[in-house]
């Protein structure tokens, strides 16, 4: 298996982009910025959540602290490619994702079953299956988007992302089943992401304040239950908090 990040710390920060917000950007950012070895990739994810989708409508709450687990592919995996399980938590603004790889057979059966596989991170393995103890939870819907990342020349903790074409769906909720789905978002809209470790650079700020980018409470999987997932929950008898 290559190598990878398992574990990160760091503020993000969302912004919703025209495509000629976009344009103006990505020509600003070359002096500071190059894209990183991936390109334009995919990724695709699917959201785990309780029957009452307890996990999403508290973190639609903003509460203080607040966490999510998602299993991430990068392209669409077969049986035995290497996939990502993530525990993502955000507590007082700061990020805090923990992952680890495994074939997407082998996440399968331990999300579903409990078969806990062989790992190069047991620690972060023992904190999702605390997570699985608090929380019974089952796929609940798959998110797929377009993804160009850029990290800073200088600062290779800088990172942005840019996020187009987010796609959802309610079924078929298998990575390797292909990245189709619904449109999320308006035509032509842009999800930025900028990742820091520290305060965001000024050069940056300064940028973003003139072409009048600014940021926005956004998630992805927020947006997808609003939308499309609250009414599920009258289906089923449920309270419908957020």
């Amino acid at each position: 298996m290559a190598e990878y990040q398992n574990v990160f710390e760091r503020y993000e920060k969302k912004y919703m982009l025209d495509q000629v917000q976009y344009s103006l950007l990505r020509q600003a950012l070359k002096e500071k910025m190059q894209e990183d070895q991936y390109g334009l990739h995919t990724i695709g994810n699917i959201y785990y959540d309780t029957e009452d989708y307890e996990l999403i409508r508290t973190s639609l709450e903003k509460p203080i602290y607040k966490e999510k687990l998602r299993l991430r592919s990068y392209g669409t995996p077969r049986k035995d490619s290497v996939v990502f399980v993530e525990l993502k938590k955000k507590y007082a603004g700061v990020v805090y994702k923990r992952r680890t790889g495994m074939e997407l057979s082998q996440a399968q059966e331990y999300l579903k079953k409990g078969m806990r596989p062989d790992t190069q991170e047991p620690q972060i393995l023992n904190e999702i299956d605390w997570f699985l103890k608090q929380h019974m939870v089952s796929g609940k819907i798959y998110i797929a988007y377009d993804r160009i990342a850029l990290a800073g020349k200088e600062d290779a903790s800088l990172r942005i992302t840019f996020d187009r074409n987010l796609r959802y769906r309610k079924t078929m909720l298998d990575l390797s089943r292909g990245d189709w789905g619904h449109e999320l978002l308006e035509e032509g809209k842009i999800l930025m992401e900028v990742k820091i470790s520290q305060a965001m650079p000024l050069w940056l700020s300064r940028q973003l304040s003139k072409l009048e980018i600014y940021p926005v409470s956004f998630s992805k999987y927020g947006e997808c239950y609003r939308k499309y997932l609250k009414s599920d929950l009258t289906a089923i008898g449920g309270i419908i908090c957020a």
